[in-house]
């Protein structure tokens, strides 16, 4: 088993937040910030020496943004794993972070267990978006294309164990319904709703079925 720390470049602009975060993750041994950067161009700059397996990446940045530091290390590794900071929910921001290709995209409030629980899903191929921000994607799904999209046919293949009738109900999930709603609409007992969903989170490997919902839509699975 690999015990090494997940390494973690660390991009802010404010000294004080990045300090902060830098203590917080000190305290995690699973975590371990390898390099910091304060703007976008160091932060590609940084990229290219350390490699790390995430990148924090702060969205106001004083010279490029976050968004546009993304994808210039997208350019230079398709699968470099970018965790998107912010203050808050900004729509445009929301899309323009997945398409420039971040995994995540994270509310800087955010309780450190939760980063650490995101920080470790990603690693390991997982997607998250903050609550606030999914009825957006939802809203806007037609347009997020990002660039490392795997084909329909490519997802399915891979994700071939999901039964017909997971699909059905992950295209529900998506859709927002509840275990409730889900039950109503294919005719089924919400207890066996419940039962697909808690399946088709394990098969994607997710925490949650909002994790579902935002891996379903990012990768064009419905």
């Amino acid at each position: 088993m690999n015990n090494s720390p997940i390494n973690i470049l660390l991009v802010e602009d404010h000294k004080l937040m990045r300090v902060g975060l830098k203590s917080l993750f000190d305290e995690i041994a699973e975590l371990e910030v390898v390099s910091e950067a304060e703007t976008g161009k160091e932060a590609v700059e940084k990229y290219k020496i350390v490699h790390p397996d995430i990148i924090l990446m702060d969205i106001g940045l004083p010279d490029i943004s976050g968004i546009e530091a993304t994808k210039k290390i997208l350019e230079l590794n398709s699968r470099a794993k970018v965790i998107m900071l912010t203050s808050h929910i900004s729509e445009q921001e929301v899309m323009d972070s997945l398409h420039a290709g971040a995994c995540a995209y994270v509310m800087k409030d955010i309780n450190i267990e939760v980063l650490r629980m995101i920080i470790k899903t990603v690693k390991e191929g997982a997607m998250w978006l903050d609550p606030q921000a999914v009825p957006i994607l939802r809203e806007k799904n037609c347009g997020v294309v990002p660039p490392r999209q795997m084909s329909r046919a490519m997802f399915k293949e891979q994700h071939a164990n999901l039964t017909q009738r997971e699909y059905e109900v992950l295209k529900l999930v998506v859709d927002g319904k509840s275990n409730n709603e889900i039950a109503q609409e294919l005719t089924i007992s919400e207890h066996t709703a419940k039962a697909h969903v808690c399946n088709i989170i394990q098969k994607l490997v997710v925490d949650d079925r909002t994790q579902a919902a935002v891996k379903a839509l990012k990768e064009g699975l419905v």
